[in-house]
């Protein structure tokens, strides 16, 4: 299944239609509190998320598990890259 991402690429013309129908919908003194509303939304996950996030951590750290897997991560990305070029080193030869 592919995904189709068309809708995220919407012009400033498209925002600001979105915005003038907003503000004639909810009128200019509640868009503010909606603003803040959404902010105060979007802070509070957040920090539930990082929350989560040093839970998870603190757990796996008591628990003797290596969290920081950037270095597991780039050495097997390290591996992939050697593998590549061990394949296509001949092809690359012959041109």
């Amino acid at each position: 299944m592919i995904f189709n991402a068309h809708f995220l690429f919407i012009s400033g013309a498209e925002i600001g239609f979105i915005l003038f129908i907003i503000l004639m919908v909810f009128g200019s003194d509640k868009v503010p509190e909606i603003a803040r509303g959404l902010g105060k939304g979007m802070r509070q996950i957040k920090n539930a998320t990082n929350d989560l996030k040093n839970e998870i951590s603190k757990g796996a750290k008591e628990q003797g598990v290596d969290v920081d897997i950037s270095k597991d991560v780039k050495s097997e990305i390290d591996k992939v890259k050697e593998e590549v070029d061990e394949i296509t080193g001949p092809i690359k030869r012959q041109f």
